[in-house]
């Protein structure tokens, strides 16, 4: 009798193949070369990655995505390089094209109002959803042409980096009311902000509260238990969800230490080098965005949060195509349209990881 085969889980975004013994070839054939085909073809193409901050002024998101990139993303319109980075009036995104060792990155940074800066902070979230859904909608609209571009443009948020002010007691409730829309719309990374305001005991300590936190309201944030492909995935993303929220620094200045330069803030009591694991975990966070997962940020994005926005507006559209190669979709009422909900298997995926925990 053949040996019943488990059936692959949807939440899974790599397609399932069958299984096929391997044959032998009698002579070398040369298979091995596609993966040069796919990097050349990669290269010529270059890569896109969108990111958005999102958190109250002062807590240096500018700042931080200058140290990631280690470049000016974000300057001052004042010639004087001793004037710090003014803060955000408006939603704005800026693009620039990173070019490392022959390879490109289109990067587009998308900074936000200072949030919960008012006394009124009612809804303060719907400009900053509504921006995230403005892309799907963009993106959608494209794609559902009869005679499509052979390159749709991808303008998607594929990350959002939610700073949490380090008040060292746990998150407030604007910050849960935030994330818990947040997380249903797209990848969601949260890091304490200014992290070298607390102490190293302060800060294990405010990274528990927040984790408990996440856990008692459920919500998920990047990198999702659901979605851990394989055991090394498991393995993996198990370490980076046991140090989130990543307690980082942000310093775009260079400073000679022990006879070399380093990125870091100058204090009275010396200098914090970000790139130092024991002074914060900002390398983290930099090889969790653009060393190991940023391929992954952009799948998550395509085939969960972007698809789950494509089906509730195509459900909620009852036109037939119409027009010159358009598909005439009925405009959004209210807001957003509603985030389906998890499917069975991953629900179930996630009560049993619950139960795991708790045996």
């Amino acid at each position: 009798m053949e040996p019943m085969r488990q059936s692959p889980s949807p939440c899974s975004s790599r397609p399932s193949s069958p299984r096929t013994p391997p044959y032998e070839t009698l002579g070398y054939v040369g298979i091995d070369a596609v993966l040069d085909q796919l990097k050349i073809k990669a290269m010529k193409m270059g890569f896109e990655f969108n990111i958005m901050v999102v958190g109250q002024s002062g807590l240096g998101k500018s700042t931080m995505v200058n140290t990631l990139f280690k470049s000016k993303i974000w300057k001052s319109t004042a010639l004087d390089l001793e004037r710090p980075i003014p803060q955000t009036l408006k939603l704005q995104s800026v693009t620039h094209i990173i070019e490392e060792k022959g390879v490109k990155l289109k990067l587009t940074v998308t900074d936000t109002p200072g949030f919960g800066d008012q006394i009124n902070n009612d809804k303060c979230w719907d400009p900053i959803l509504g921006y995230i859904n403005q892309q799907y909608e963009q993106y959608l609209q494209e794609e559902i042409l009869i005679t499509r571009q052979r390159h749709i443009p991808d303008t998607r948020v594929h990350c959002c980096v939610y700073f949490v002010p380090p008040t060292g007691h746990c998150l407030r409730p604007l910050d849960i009311e935030f994330l818990q829309r947040l997380s249903q719309t797209v990848n969601v990374v949260p890091v304490i902000a200014r992290a070298d305001s607390l102490t190293i005991e302060e800060r294990e300590s405010f990274r528990r509260r927040i984790q408990h936190n996440l856990r008692t309201l459920c919500i998920e944030v990047y990198p999702q238990k659901c979605f851990d492909e394989d055991i090394n995935d498991r393995i993996l993303n198990s370490k980076i969800r046991d140090r989130i929220p990543f307690a980082v620094v942000g310093a775009d200045r260079e400073h000679l230490v022990n006879g070399r330069c380093v990125l870091g803030r100058k204090t009275k009591w010396g200098i914090i080098e970000v790139e130092n694991l024991a002074h914060c975990e900002f390398p983290l966070l930099r090889d969790l965005l653009i060393r190991s997962h940023l391929q992954d940020l952009k799948d998550i994005t395509h085939n969960v949060h972007y698809e789950n926005y494509r089906v509730c507006r195509l459900n909620e559209s009852h036109q037939l195509p119409r027009g010159p190669g358009w598909v005439n979709l009925a405009p959004t009422l209210g807001g957003p349209p509603a985030t389906p909900r998890p499917s069975k298997v991953c629900q179930q995926a996630q009560d049993d990881s619950e139960d795991d925990e708790e045996c």
